[in-house]
């Protein structure tokens, strides 16, 4: 929507350039920018919103195996592949959003991160094939594309024992129906808002395996 009036649009203007001033906020490569296209629907988690995150979880992830189904500017799964993640993968299957991903691997030297130039659902299936389990999942789709919806249910093949998935939205998630998609066991441990944003940290059940989780 168009904003009216001078004042307004300046307002717009200040917050269209904060929001293309991104950096990792933790782990080794703290303070790093990355680069944010101007694309539509692109929506970076903000600073303050990926640091109470990462508070959540813990600041160190050794050994997890992390999927970032939505990449856009990497800042979810280059925060977990910073503070230690043995793997991430980035799926985005926009060019520029891509070039802007590999440009940043590149520069960081950050071999454990596996950019999948596809989209989600084919990554879904592809790792679903190769039998790979995640413990930690990102969904921060573009609001009101109805993704979200179609995303969820298809991570369960995917989740390890314990797994935790993150998930951004235009409006709060109901736990019920996030059960339903994700299997039982699963709840809402933590949530927040920013704005226009709700966030949410769900957890799955764990076994003894995986009991040290989150």
């Amino acid at each position: 929507m168009a904003a009216a009036g001078g004042r307004a649009d300046a307002a717009a203007q200040r917050a269209g350039a904060r929001a293309h001033r991104v950096r990792i906020v933790g782990g080794a490569w703290k303070r790093t920018p990355l680069p944010v296209p101007d694309l539509p629907g692109l929506r970076p988690t903000p600073d303050r919103v990926r640091e109470t995150l990462f508070n959540w979880l813990g600041q160190d992830l050794s050994r997890r195996v992390c999927l970032d189904l939505f990449a856009g500017t990497g800042a979810l799964g280059f925060e977990a592949a910073s503070r230690g993640a043995a793997s991430v993968w980035l799926v985005e299957n926009d060019r520029r959003a891509h070039a802007g991903l590999r440009a940043t691997i590149d520069r960081l030297g950050a071999r454990q991160v596996r950019l999948l130039p596809v989209d989600a659902f084919a990554a879904l299936e592809r790792a679903r094939r190769e039998g790979l389990r995640f413990d930690l999942v990102f969904v921060d789709p573009p609001f009101g594309t109805g993704l979200l919806e179609r995303a969820l249910p298809l991570l369960p093949p995917v989740l390890a024992p314990g797994a935790a998935v993150y998930v951004e939205s235009g409006a709060p998630l109901d736990e019920q129906a996030l059960g339903a998609a994700l299997g039982e066991g699963f709840r809402i441990a933590r949530a927040g808002r920013a704005g226009q944003v709700f966030y949410h940290l769900a957890l799955g059940p764990t076994s003894e395996e995986s009991a040290r989780s989150w």
